[in-house]
């Protein structure tokens, strides 16, 4: 094809996400953008084409974008899956899930039967002792896989870990440990639960389990868990030390390969950074400069609290549901004054880790903070997570610029869960209040945090149009909102969020040609049917990528 030829693809419709012209019935497409949206007609005066009709029977929307995910997701299925709920992986094979400790126990069992190194740790994940009552995972349970290796279960939420009594003290964790987070029985012995990473560290990285997360196959084997839900984009919001080279080289390489099927959008973490806070700050242009097309750096990362289903997420007066127990900060309120001014004082866009909203009102503290420190024009300030956003909170958000970023995922998966035991209903009935942020107008987006849920826009915004728990409770109808509402919040909305609106988001002239090709229309499928619709595939950059049957 000669170079100055370019592509029209037809189309039974193209949901452009462009008020101008918000659907067209055909897209031009040159040198991996878009020339031009309208019709046939319109299209064929900008000069030579040709015609490609693949798309001529199925529906072209702008490619999907998860807006809160971690790469290190892909490093996941390296490890068993223990989870509550089948899964599928980055093949599409689905594993199926562990509906008590004894089948988590027994899955474990199997495992180790096929180890033949009697040393070789025993790493697994997704284990959520939310659904199984009050009990936890410790000693007590994995003691019954071996009483001689170590075995660990990391949490679905990330922010938990139950280990047995080999892995403990082969990590130096002993009943006089003072590490906060070690969770002790009540006659002081080790229960074999940790919360957070300073109880966790010492495990991880032992067992190197951050390192088995950042290779090239965990960063490729991520990618197409998002293909294969039909992104063109992923916001990595990762817990990675980019300091380290051959980290960085891995993310370099695998994002280069001219099959890699997504963008990659990556958030710098400081606190990961093993630097003092402000010189990682000062060192993110060295890191910066490895970008590319499909790997473009934006905001910084930063951690207030933890999780609600473990815990550890912090809240406001009455606290949590039944005994009035508190979470635990990552970085305290006052680190973070300091770190959103640091970040914010040199340029960048600051996103933060805020699950409850004692950590909600902190961000936006520390934001309003530095705003009465320095100017900072369309800063977009991202709150990440965001709960149990009250409308207080709302509107000092919205005189502030905050942007926000749902787990709309929680809804389906630990709605029941936060009614019954953690939030109560008033308060589970409004969290991830999408409804409240449009009636609010404050710019949102919503994600899975993948690896915590499975990566998948279409059911995410389902979540947030029906607000259906597992069970199948309604929760919170007043904060259910459209199917366009959810489109557009699953791609240009996204990518406000993350300042990258003048490149992705929507299908307009000379924007990136990133689109996600569906098998039916999704503002004509009755709301319920959102998460059904069948992905076809995508284009990046011009390239057309059919997900494999």
């Amino acid at each position: 094809m000669p170079s100055d030829q370019f592509t029209i693809y037809s189309s039974r419709k193209i949901i452009t996400m462009c008020p101008s012209q918000p659907e067209a019935s055909h897209v031009a497409v040159k040198d991996g953008r878009v020339l031009g949206v309208g019709t046939l007609q319109e299209l064929q005066g900008w000069g030579d084409h040709r015609i490609d009709d693949t798309f001529a029977n199925k529906v072209i929307m702008p490619g999907l974008i998860e807006a809160h995910s971690h790469a290190t997701g892909g490093g996941m299925w390296q490890f068993p899956y223990v989870g509550y709920y089948d899964r599928p992986d980055y093949t599409g094979k689905v594993w199926k899930g562990c509906r008590s400790f004894d089948e988590v126990v027994a899955a474990l069992q199997a495992v180790e039967r096929t180890l033949t190194d009697p040393h070789e740790p025993l790493i697994a994940w997704g284990v959520d002792p939310i659904y199984f009552g009050t009990e936890k995972l410790g000693r007590e349970h994995l003691d019954r896989v071996s009483t001689t290796r170590p075995v660990a279960v990391i949490h679905m939420s990330i922010h938990l870990m139950g280990a047995n009594t080999a892995t403990l003290n082969d990590c130096g964790i002993f009943d006089d440990c003072t590490i906060e987070g070690v969770t002790r029985n009540e006659d002081g012995s080790l229960h074999g639960e940790l919360v957070e990473f300073a109880a966790m560290g010492p495990i991880l990285k032992k067992y190197g389990f951050w390192d088995a997360l950042t290779t090239e196959k965990a960063i490729r084997s991520f990618g197409q868990e998002a293909f294969r839900a039909g992104c063109t984009t992923a916001a990595d919001m990762g817990l990675t030390d980019f300091s380290n080279p051959e980290l960085i080289a891995n993310y370099v390489r695998t994002t280069r390969e001219s099959l890699f099927p997504i963008r990659l959008l990556v958030a710098y973490g400081p606190p990961f950074i093993k630097k003092p806070f402000v010189e990682a700050v000062e060192f993110a242009p060295e890191i910066m400069r490895h970008g590319h097309d499909k790997m473009m750096f934006g905001p910084m990362k930063i951690f207030l609290d933890g999780s609600i289903q473990g815990g550890s997420g912090r809240m406001l007066p009455p606290y949590y549901f039944h005994d009035a127990h508190n979470g635990a900060w990552n970085s305290t309120p006052e680190q973070v004054d300091e770190q959103v001014y640091e970040i914010m004082r040199r340029g960048y866009q600051v996103h933060c880790h805020c699950n409850g909203d004692e950590a909600s009102e902190a961000f936006i503290n520390a934001v309003q903070k530095t705003l009465n420190r320095i100017p900072a024009a369309d800063h977009r300030a991202g709150m990440q997570h965001a709960q149990m956003l009250r409308e207080d909170q709302f509107k000092r958000m919205k005189a502030l610029g905050i942007c926000v970023n749902f787990f709309s995922n929680h809804i389906y998966y630990w709605g029941d869960a936060h009614y019954a035991k953690t939030m109560g209903p008033e308060r589970a009935n409004r969290m991830d209040p999408c409804g409240s942020a449009i009636r609010h107008g404050i710019p949102f987006a919503f994600h899975s945090d993948c690896g915590i849920t499975p990566i998948n826009p279409l059911f995410t915004g389902w979540c947030a149009v029906n607000r259906v728990t597992a069970s199948g409770r309604v929760l919170g109808e007043r904060e259910r909102i459209s199917v366009s509402d959810a489109l557009y919040a699953m791609t240009l909305g996204a990518a406000y969020t993350m300042k990258v609106d003048h490149l992705i988001g929507s299908i307009e002239c000379g924007k990136l040609a990133d689109f996600t090709i569906l098998e039916e229309d999704p503002l004509a499928v009755e709301p319920m049917r959102l998460k059904d619709i069948k992905v076809w595939g995508t284009v990046l950059g011009g390239r057309v990528q059919p997900i494999p049957v």
